[in-house]
Order: C-alpha cells, then structure tokens, then sequence
C-alpha cells in the first residue's frame, strides 16, 4: 500500500544458468515472468520486473530490443528494469551516437511489447512450442549435469581456463571465489565460470547441452518453425549463433590440453560440434552470423586479432602450469602480467564475456 501497489522483482540470470545450464535456466525464466505477471494481475499490483543481466549470452547478455520483445504478456507494461555491466556499459555507451541509439531502441522495444499484437503473439507462440521446449530442457539439462558431476571436473575447469588468474584481475564487486579456492562448483562464483570459459574461446556457459538436445528432439522442422515463430526461441537461438562465432576450436584444443583430460576434452568438443550443426540447420546458415552483416562482419575482422592473444595467453598459461614450482618469483610475476594483460585484450575483443 505503501508503494501504491508497485513491486519490484528481480530476475537472476547468472546462478540459473550456472546451476543448471543455459537451455533450462532461459526457458525456466521465461516461465518464471509468465506466473509472476499473472499473479501480479491477479492481486491488482503493478510489477516491475528486474533482469538481472551480464554481458554474456549465458548471463543473459545479446541485443536488448529483442529480448525485451520476447518478454510475457504482462511482465513489461511499459516499464523495463535491467542491469548494465562490464564492458557492456563502454560497447553501449561509450559513444554519444552510439548510447542514444541503444536507449532509443530499449525503449522502442518496451512500449511495443505491450501492443495487443506483440502480446497477442508471444502468448500464443509460446503455449504452441511449449511442448516442444520441455523436450529441450529435459535433454539440455541431463547433458548439462552429466559434465559438471564428471569426477574432478571443477580442478580440470581450473587448470585448462585463466580461473585463477581472473580472480588477481582488479575488477568485480566480489571475489571470484568463495573460500581459498574452488574445490567444487558451489565455491565458484559465476561471473568468473562464464568469463573464464571465453577467455579460453568455447564459450560453454552459453550453449552446453542444447547441440544434445536437438539431437534428441530430432524435428528440425519443428525447431524452424519455432525459430521462425517464437520471438523467444528466435532471441535465444541467435544469441548462440552469437557465441558459438565468437568460439575458436583450434585455441580451445590448446586451453583443454592443459588438463590432460580426454574424457572430459571429448565431451566439450562433442557437444559444441552438435550444437554448431543444429543452430546453423535452424537458423539456415553454412557458418555463423553468415546473415547478420553488421555483427557478422565485426566479429571476422575482430577474431584474428583476439587470436593472437589467446595464443599468447594460452602459452604463457602452460608455462606457468608445467613449471610453477620451478619458476622463479621474478619470471612467474612476467608470465603473470602477460597473462593479465591478454586477458583484459581478449575481453575488449570479443565482447559479450562478462
């Protein structure tokens, strides 16, 4: 009564994704909004609903219009709440022009979601596909818990990714981990999860499980037509075409050899080879963002670039891996300053990581 009957729910991207992989957290969301929008409409109160969002994908990070386009009838009404991190903040509004077009757009995309037939179209999409959509997160979600239960997968993430050297960066508003060190997934804080796999160029944290998924499923014509259909599926469809471009097979063969774990190894690289197949048989593409020129465009002329980053990144990492206890302080401290420093360039040049 106090507040004239408006309430403010926030919406956490990144623990649900984390906990229980990208395909179940999105749609676990999206069904979240769906109930809470209803049971705000029914109790007479004005809600406003804060997305808890990253820069990454797997933090539900990707061009903002879209997504707010997608959202359930009733949990926009012209109001729209969002989190801007990282160097989201420097892409979107480092630039005048740059920063009035993404507020323009943002806002453009709140009124509209409210129209009868944006509204009408999301309500009616979504109860057509549903079905479909809990066959996805049945299999993306067994899929998803099977590699993270894998004996010693937590060590394996910590050595094969730049895990502890993240956490010495000057950045965050929390430590990258809980305790002295992660021994287990709960101890790990997931900013770092997802950051650290896209320094080492596979971007799991984005797309594992869903390749598996659709594999099972096995209807690419329904899958199409969803992507056609769905403003939802569509958003989160292109958000990992978007990810899977931004991947690089060849330096992530080099990250996952630091943990000398081929069962593990074989596992990643199944699952992004699927994964890749199946989005491109959705979207209609032979390579990624082959139909986004602008997007597509920046990332082909940005990735060589990164490349040589990784590379040198990756290197140094090995160095300090094989030889740590060798090292002396002096040459360790080098090798940790370079790593630090690409980094902090393979984040500017990939986007999207944080």
């Amino acid at each position: 009564a106090q507040t004239n009957r408006r309430m403010e729910v926030m919406l956490g991207y990144s623990d649900s994704s984390k906990d229980a992989g990208p395909t179940t957290a999105m749609l676990a969301l999206h069904s979240a909004q769906e109930r809470i929008a209803k049971w705000a409409e029914k109790n007479d109160i004005d809600l406003v609903l804060m997305h808890g969002r990253g820069g990454a994908v797997g933090r539900g990070g990707g061009p903002a219009n879209k997504a707010v386009l997608a959202q359930p009838k009733g949990s926009v009404n012209c109001f729209f709440k969002l989190t801007e991190q990282g160097e989201v903040i420097f892409a979107r509004y480092g630039n005048r022009t740059l920063a009035q077009r993404h507020v323009e757009s943002v806002a453009a995309a709140t009124l509209l979601q409210s129209a009868p037939s944006v509204e009408k179209t999301n309500t009616e999409t979504t109860q057509k596909f549903w079905d479909m959509a809990e066959k996805l997160n049945a299999a993306s979600h067994e899929r998803y818990l099977d590699l993270l239960n894998t004996e010693d997968f937590t060590p394996w993430f910590s050595t094969v990714t730049p895990l502890t050297e993240v956490g010495l960066l000057p950045i965050g508003s929390r430590p990258a981990k809980r305790g002295l060190g992660a021994k287990s997934l709960d101890d790990l804080r997931t900013i770092p999860w997802i950051f650290s796999w896209s320094q080492a160029r596979i971007n799991l944290a984005a797309w594992y499980g869903l390749g598996t998924a659709c594999e099972q499923f096995g209807d690419l014509d329904q899958l199409k037509a969803a992507y056609q259909e769905w403003p939802f599926f569509r958003t989160f469809i292109d958000n990992i075409e978007m990810s899977i471009a931004k991947t690089d097979q060849r330096i992530a063969k080099m990250y996952l050899h630091l943990g000398d774990r081929e069962d593990l190894s074989e596992k990643v690289f199944t699952e992004m080879q699927l994964t890749r197949k199946w989005v491109l048989a959705i979207v209609g593409d032979e390579w990624p963002l082959q139909r986004r020129r602008v997007l597509g465009c920046a990332v082909r002329v940005r990735n060589p670039y990164v490349d040589a980053l990784s590379i040198a990144q990756v290197r140094a990492l090995r160095e300090v891996r094989m030889n740590q206890d060798e090292m002396a302080e002096e040459k360790k401290a080098e090798y940790m300053s370079l790593i630090l420093s690409t980094v902090t360039g393979v984040s500017a040049g990939l986007q999207n990581t944080g």
